[in-house]
């Protein structure tokens, strides 16, 4: 019979932490570029919310994979 490794509470504390720390500045900035780039081009507020949105997703996604390069390092069990 297999065990499970245990859950590293340490690890999951760094990587929770440190998600909530990047994400919002990554989501912030990439939001905040959006609805500036709508601005400067003088859009119409439906383009100037699409820029925003898609400044959101842009900062969601890479998010997303510095999440699962953080995992890599700091392995959750183990």
């Amino acid at each position: 019979m297999t065990q499970k490794k245990q859950i590293n509470w340490r690890n999951v504390t760094t990587i929770v932490s440190v998600a909530i720390l990047v994400g919002t500045e990554l989501i912030g900035m990439t939001w905040a570029a959006g609805w500036a780039i709508g601005g400067l081009l003088d859009l119409p507020p439906i383009f100037r919310i699409l820029f925003e949105i898609v400044g959101g997703a842009l900062g969601a996604v890479g998010l997303y994979y510095f999440v699962r390069a953080a995992l890599k390092v700091e392995p959750l069990r183990g």
